[in-house]
Formats: C-alpha cells, structure tokens, sequence
C-alpha cells in the first residue's frame, strides 16, 4: 500500500474470505507505513536490499525510463510514487521476500539535505566532493 507521493508499506492478512483477507492486509500495512526519499520521480542513490533468500538492485535512472522491474517488485515501486528505476531481483522469486528485500532497500535511502546534516558539510559539497 502507498500513495504515490513517497510513502509504502507492506503488509499480510490471512482469512477466509478474500475481502477479510485485503482488509486485514491493509490494517497490517497501515502499521508499517515508511517515507522514501524521491528526486525528480526516482530514487536519490543506487541501494541493495536483502531478506532471507530474496536479494534486489534498485538503481536511479533518467527520466522516461518507466519502471524496469517485475511483478511484486513494481507494485512496491508504483505505490511508492517512483516512476524511473532499473531494478533487478538476485535471489529468491517468492513474492514475500522480494518485497520485503525491496522495502529494505528502499529503507537504505537518503537524500542529500540528510546526508549533508548528517556529515555537517554544505549541500554543494555532498555533490562535488
């Protein structure tokens, strides 16, 4: 679940009926809600993220690119408002896992006015060395 301006979350729900089973998904997914740094409609720096068997590339690209991933990978990435990455999933094809691999990644990023607050250096600085 996002809304498309850079927040996501992920979450599971088990049931019977298929509806109890969405709605409980989404209660879950509402707990674990996360902000992503975006720049220009793609992500800020390239990441790796990894959980359990499931390992993926998320890699910022130029605008136009679209969305270069597969299935569960891009579902994250659209509802987390990210229009062009190249993305490649590594390990594990469970859908479970690649998308907690790419929540972890996408957990990785920040973007530059934190990187620059953190190291306690101007914003030009952080792009130019």
């Amino acid at each position: 679940m996002g809304d498309g301006e850079g927040i996501v979350g992920n979450g599971l729900g088990k049931a019977r009926e298929v509806t109890e089973a969405i709605s409980k998904g989404v209660d879950d997914a509402k707990k674990n809600l996360m902000q992503v740094p975006l720049i220009n409609d793609t992500i800020p720096h390239e990441v790796f993220g990894k959980f359990g068997a499931g390992k993926v590339v998320i890699k910022p690209a130029s605008a136009g690119t679209g969305i270069i991933a597969g299935g569960a990978m891009r579902a994250v990435l659209e509802s987390a408002g990210i229009n062009n990455v190249l993305c490649k999933s590594l390990g594990s094809a469970n859908p479970h896992n690649v998308i907690k691999a790419t929540l972890q990644g996408l957990g990785q990023l920040r973007d530059p006015l934190t990187v620059a607050k953190h190291r306690n250096i101007e914003l030009k600085k952080v792009f130019n060395g």
